[in-house]
């Protein structure tokens, strides 16, 4: 933290510590150096002396993807030793030749991880700080398909034999992947000490997406910038370490496995000699793209005479892909409707007990092409409860005001409105699920971005206006990976950025993923 008080004795400590860490200092820098440690020393936390102080006592650094690669080894092997014992032992009850059968896929181990490196199972947890198992699905799945049947044609097993190791072997590998990495993040040598270069608007930004995503493994020493603008009040604690011409120093001293390049510079020359000065040292670089706004997850890089190019695909659906979206939509709203009959009749008591009043709340709101549809919730707020206090929220939010309540959140908060039971069903998105209805009607999506009020399109920028562009969405890219900690501008973005990123890939990672967000009651509470 910044004017850290350092008791006595620490800084001869702290720049022993240093030494031992990065070697000595050449002569030639040694006082320019001397105050850029004494700087850093009052401006490290103890968390990042306590990932630098786990560094030191390992004779060889063990980084996150030394750590998740072997880990991730691991369970390959295991999650396809125990498909290939269950689907063998099952037909052949363990005797002689499963024995033979078992000894020939330990010699084709080799084979499948050499395959699974080719798949690119092992190189991603390193880069992207988001990666999890759910990503690797589709190459588990093509992995195990394309190496099963060849295995079954040398070794000639049965069909039930095969289609048993098939499906066994993509649940275990998969299960024992996401075992691995849930090891692997309880562990100091999965975080990675990470810097920002640019203290802006946008540095920012990513400074507090990355402090409310614990989950991402990443500890923000603080920002590099020689002209940082003021910080928000939920940036104060994050230090400013120097300017960007100190940037490798400071990388070698403070252990920086992660630089994020945050619109620093305008010269681009300015911005390559930063990125240059980190040759030689083993960083990883991200780089915020400008046009980030609508740079969605499906961009592609492709090349004109080896020039990269970021391709953006047509951002309205086509009529197949709309088609398909919305067979999806009616089955999983139907079965879902199925699944939660029972906990719709245990709502509508527990509501009816607590307040007088309707079930269901219903209000208008906006779906594609701007249409008004009135949109079902259970009921969590008092029937007299106001919507003045949202419109004012919604206005000084769009107006740069509206920042994080005292839980932390961008969410308005209304406990004198809210009944009990109602915060509790909002606590787990439960209040939603009437919104089951209005995918079946055709009104919404399983997928989308949030259904909007008509007072909200007041505040819209032009090209929030693309959010329109495809159905509003029971879940969506806002609601799983950000929640209660963006605010509503941001949502807003996030909106558009799902529209123009569009894909049915997308739509069923999001779908996936969105149970476990519902399981972390901080992200609305």
């Amino acid at each position: 933290m910044s004017g850290r008080t350092i008791p006595p004795g620490v800084g001869e400590v702290g720049r022993e510590r240093l030494a031992t860490l990065n070697g000595a200092r050449s002569t030639a820098n040694e006082a320019a150096n001397g105050r850029l440690e004494e700087r850093l020393l009052q401006a490290v936390d103890d968390r990042t002396w306590q990932l630098l102080e786990h560094r030191r006592r390992t004779t060889r650094p063990k980084d996150r993807g030394w750590l998740v690669r072997r880990l991730l080894l691991v369970a390959d092997l295991l999650g396809l030793s125990l498909a290939f014992l269950l689907s063998v032992g099952v037909s052949k009850n363990f005797g002689h030749d499963a024995w033979i059968d078992f000894g020939i896929l330990i010699a084709s181990l080799p084979v499948w991880i050499v395959a699974a490196k080719l798949f690119g199972l092992y190189d991603e947890d390193e880069s992207r700080a988001d990666h999890s198992t759910l990503d690797d699905l589709a190459r588990v799945f093509l992995l195990v398909t394309v190496g099963a049947f060849p295995l079954a044609l040398v070794a000639g097993y049965s069909n039930s034999e095969v289609l048993l190791f098939w499906a066994c072997g993509i649940a275990f590998v998969t299960t024992a992947r996401a075992v691995a990495r849930l090891v692997s993040r309880r562990t100091l040598a999965y975080v990675q000490n990470a810097v920002i270069v640019g203290a802006g608007d946008i540095g920012q930004l990513v400074a507090r997406k990355l402090l409310h995503h614990h989950e991402y493994g990443i500890n923000l020493v603080g920002f590099v910038d020689s002209e940082p603008k003021e910080r928000q009040p939920n940036l104060q604690h994050v230090t400013l370490l120097g300017a960007p011409e100190e940037l490798a120093e400071i990388v070698r001293l403070l252990g920086i496995q992660r630089v994020i390049i945050a619109f620093s510079r305008d010269d681009p020359q300015e911005t390559l000699q930063i990125i240059r000065s980190l040759r030689h040292r083993a960083v990883q670089i991200d780089i915020v793209p400008r046009l980030f706004e609508i740079v969605g997850p499906n961009a592609e890089v492709h090349a004109l005479e080896a020039m990269p190019m970021l391709g953006l695909p047509p951002a309205r659906p086509g009529r197949s892909s709309r088609l398909i979206k919305r067979t999806t939509d009616v089955v999983g709203a139907a079965l879902l409707l199925m699944v939660t009959s029972p906990l719709f009749a245990l709502f509508a008591w527990r509501i009816k007990r607590e307040s007088p009043g309707p079930v269901f709340f219903r209000q208008r709101r906006l779906g594609i092409n701007q249409e008004e549809f009135t949109v079902l919730k259970f009921r969590t707020m008092r029937v007299d409860a106001d919507e003045g206090p949202h419109r004012d929220y919604i206005r000084n939010t769009m107006n740069g005001g509206g920042g994080a309540g005292s839980n932390g959140l961008f969410k308005l908060e209304r406990r004198d409105d809210v009944t009990r039971f109602g915060a509790w069903l909002r606590t787990r998105s439960f209040d939603e699920l009437p919104q089951l209805i209005n995918v079946l009607r055709g009104e919404m999506s399983l997928v989308g971005p949030r259904p909007c009020l008509p007072y909200e399109v007041e505040h819209f920028a032009p090209h929030h206006f693309e959010r329109f562009l495809v159905p509003a969405g029971m879940t969506g890219l806002w609601q799983v990976t950000a929640r209660a900690h963006s605010n509503f501008g941001e949502a807003l973005d996030m909106d558009v950025l799902y529209a123009r990123s569009w894909s049915l890939g997308l739509d069923f990672k999001l779908l996936l993923r969105t149970p476990l967000q519902l399981l972390r009651s901080a992200a609305t509470s």
